[in-house]
């Protein structure tokens, strides 16, 4: 196992970045969410009103001023209902709904159905699209049974509540890919840069490592350090740039040997700390860099700027 000395550090600020990121797509949402609400909340009072204007000017028409009107019923978010307890001209509705709708700047489209609330079956109807044909509004001038009627308006849903409805994902999904994005961008800022800030210089004609002033070709198991060359063996080259690709960060010993002799069935304790002290000796020249010991649990490269 590694331990690495950034990692509380890392851990907070994955931890923040989320946190911060869910609130902003919690706000974001409940934004969205509480504009929807608000303009429902709108629609259907406008609505209301025009229903309700509706129903006493068709009252009014055959002669009832007395009869009190019933709330308006809203079963869904695009249909509402008025009841009417005395018969009415069903040729005036047409006109006189539109003109009530257009007083409250209601333009969305709608259908218009006339409901016999005693046998629950529909007795006339329209769309407000017949209001502009020269044939007039469907059922026109046929006479109507006394009785008790429901008008109901159910109206298309807005355009605006349709893109909600079919992008409600969007912001879920907006999220995790600007997450995974993230994710990606740190992982290949990680492999240009160390996450201790210090760069990861590799010539990659010569296939050359370098940290501060010194270089690795772990292809021919050459060091050049502070002028010098030194003829690496494989174990050496092996374990120089296990350490270069961990830069300030404890690598425990079980760690090491596991990563550095792997390969061999006989594992031997003492050869990380003979191996070690080679690559000191032949680091020694380059200010730079330092293989520091961590008394019981293992070596730290030490490379400063």
């Amino acid at each position: 196992m590694v331990y690495l000395e950034g990692n509380r550090a890392k851990f907070i600020v994955w931890i923040r970045f989320i946190l911060a990121f869910s609130i902003l797509c919690a706000n974001l949402f409940g934004s969205v969410k509480a504009l929807a609400n608000n303009e429902s909340i709108q629609f259907a009072e406008k609505v209301n009103l025009a229903l309700r204007r509706t129903a006493h000017h068709l009252l009014t028409a055959n002669g009832d001023s007395l009869s009190i009107i019933p709330a308006v019923q809203q079963p869904d978010a695009n249909t509402f209902s008025i009841r009417v307890n005395q018969l009415f001209d069903y040729d005036k509705l047409p006109q006189l709904l539109q003109q009530s709708l257009d007083m409250q700047k209601v333009q969305r489209p709608y259908n218009v159905t006339i409901i016999n609330c005693e046998t629950g079956q529909l007795q006339l109807g329209y769309n407000f699209a017949d209001l502009n044909q020269k044939r007039g509004v469907p059922c026109a001038g046929r006479k109507q049974k006394p009785g008790y009627y429901d008008i109901r308006v159910t109206f298309e849903p807005s355009d605006q509540a349709v893109a909600r409805s079919y992008s409600w994902w969007v912001l879920p999904f907006g999220s995790v890919m600007a997450l995974l994005g993230f994710m990606v961008w740190r992982r290949t800022r990680k492999e240009a840069t160390h996450e201790n800030g210090i760069p990861d210089r590799v010539d990659h004609e010569s296939g050359k490592q370098h940290f501060g002033d010194s270089s690795l070709d772990a292809a021919n198991l050459l060091l050049e350090s502070a002028g010098n060359s030194f003829k690496l063996t494989y174990r050496e080259a092996k374990l120089l740039k296990l350490f270069i690709n961990h830069p300030n960060q404890i690598l425990e010993r079980d760690f090491i040997l596991k990563s550095v002799w792997e390969d061999e069935g006989i594992i031997v304790g003492r050869s990380v700390d003979v191996f070690v002290s080679r690559l000191r000796k032949m680091l020694a020249g380059d200010a730079h860099l330092k293989i520091a010991a961590v008394h019981g649990v293992g070596y730290r490269l030490e490379v400063n700027p």
